[in-house]
C-alpha cells in the first residue's frame, strides 16, 4: 500500500512539475509580447515628438527668416522709385513704420469737373488750358505782403497766391540769414487772361491766353538787382545765389522749365522761373531730376492701394492718383484719420497727398 501511494505521489508530483514548467513558459511568452508591444509604441511616440520638434524648429526658422527679410526691407530706400537719399534719412523710417503707415481706412469725397483745375499740382501749358476757377487761388498783392528786408518786387500790382507768398517769404528770409544779401527781386507773377492775350498778341509770349503757367498764381520770375547799381539781370544759380536753387524744394518750389526737359515742357530752359507745388512733390521732383510734366505723368501709376511714398526728414507722405470720371463727378478715396490735400491736375484726374507720419 505504501508503495502504491508512493507511485501515485510520484506521478502527481511529476505532473505538477510539468504543469509548472508550462506556466513558466507561458509567463515568459506573455512577457515577450508585452515587450514587443511597449517598445514600438515608445518608438512611435518618440518619432511623433521628433517630427513635432522638427516642425517647430522649421517654423521658428521660417519666422526668423521672415523677421530677417522685414529688417532687410526696412534698411532700403524709404523713398520709392530709386530716389537717392542719405543714410541719415534711411534711419528715420523702420519697416514697422512702413507697415503701420499703409494701414489706414478710406472714405470717398465727390469732386466736380471744375475741381480738376484747382490745386497746387495743376498743369498749365500749351496742351492744358486754365479756366480760372474761383475756388483755386487767392492772389494777393506781393508788395503789401513781402518782407522788404529780404527781397524786393518790381512793381506795386504784381500778385501771387497767398500760400505761395508765405513760402516765398520764408525762403527769402532763410537766404538772407545765410548770406545777408537782399539783391533778389521778383519781376513776374500772376497773369490774368487779358494780360496773357496782350503779351501773346504783342509777340512777348508764345502762349495764348489761358495756356500760360503764370495764370496759376504759383509761378514767378526772379532777377538779381544789386543795391550798388552794378550789373543785373535774370536770376541764375551762381555764387551765393546758388543757395536758393539748392534749397527751393525745402519750401515747395521747383524750377518750372529746367534744362534738358524742353521735350516735356515745350519751352526753353529758364533758371529764373520757379513754381510752387508743395514740399513733398518739390523734393521728389528735384531728387529724381524731373520736370512738372514728367511728375504729373508718373503719378498716374499710383493709387490709394499702391501709393508713392515720399520721405521728407521725419515725415512720410503717400501720393496717389484717381482718374476723373467721364460723368462729371468723381469719387476720390481719401483717408479717414489722416491729414490730406486733393489737387486736380487740370487734365484728367486728381492727386491726393496724405501726411502719414
Amino acid at each position: 500500500m505504501n508503495k502504491e501511494y508512493e507511485r501515485r505521489d510520484h506521478r502527481r508530483n511529476g505532473t505538477s512539475k510539468r504543469y509548472r514548467v508550462r506556466y513558466d513558459r507561458i509567463a515568459a511568452a506573455v512577457l515577450v509580447l508585452i515587450v514587443l508591444i511597449v517598445i514600438p509604441a515608445s518608438c512611435m511616440k518618440s518619432c511623433k515628438e521628433g517630427k513635432k520638434n522638427s516642425k517647430k524648429k522649421s517654423s521658428d526658422s521660417a519666422s526668423d527668416s521672415d523677421n530677417s527679410n522685414t529688417t532687410n526691407n526696412g534698411s532700403g530706400s524709404t523713398i520709392i522709385d530709386n530716389l537717392v537719399i542719405s543714410d541719415d534719412t534711411n534711419s528715420l523710417l523702420s519697416s514697422s513704420d512702413l507697415t503701420a503707415a499703409s494701414d489706414y481706412a478710406f472714405r470717398t469725397e465727390t469732386y466736380s469737373s471744375t475741381d480738376l483745375s484747382c490745386g497746387s499740382l495743376i498743369l498749365v501749358n500749351q496742351s492744358n488750358q486754365y479756366t480760372f476757377p474761383e475756388a483755386d487761388t487767392t492772389p494777393v498783392t506781393l508788395y503789401d505782403n513781402i518782407k522788404t528786408d529780404y527781397y524786393s518786387v518790381s512793381d506795386y500790382v504784381m500778385r501771387l497766391d497767398s500760400d505761395v507768398v508765405n513760402q516765398l517769404n520764408s525762403m527769402m528770409e532763410a537766404f538772407y540769414n545765410v548770406s545777408g544779401n537782399t539783391d533778389i527781386m521778383i519781376i513776374g507773377g500772376f497773369r490774368t487772361l487779358e494780360d496773357q492775350k496782350d503779351k501773346y498778341n504783342s509777340g512777348n509770349s508764345k502762349y495764348k491766353g489761358g495756356y500760360s503757367d503764370y495764370h496759376s498764381a504759383r509761378s514767378f520770375d526772379m532777377g538779381i538787382f544789386p543795391k550798388d547799381g552794378s550789373s543785373h539781370g535774370f536770376y541764375s544759380p551762381t555764387g551765393i545765389y546758388a543757395w536758393i536753387d539748392e534749397h527751393a524744394a525745402d519750401y515747395g518750389f521747383v524750377v518750372r522749365y529746367p534744362e534738358g526737359k524742353e521735350y516735356f515742357t515745350g519751352d526753353i530752359p529758364r533758371s529764373q522761373t520757379y513754381r510752387y507745388v508743395g514740399v513733398p512733390h518739390a523734393k521728389y521732383i528735384r531728387d529724381n531730376n524731373l520736370c512738372l510734366e514728367e511728375y504729373i505723368l508718373n503719378i498716374k501709376a499710383y493709387n490709394n492701394s499702391n501709393p508713392l511714398e515720399i520721405q521728407v526728414d521725419s515725415k512720410l507722405y503717400h501720393v496717389y492718383y484717381t482718374p476723373a470720371s467721364a460723368g462729371g463727378s468723381t469719387e476720390v478715396p481719401v483717408p479717414v484719420s489722416k491729414t490730406y490735400t486733393v489737387s486736380g491736375n487740370n487734365s484728367d484726374g486728381f492727386i491726393v497727398t496724405v501726411s502719414v507720419i
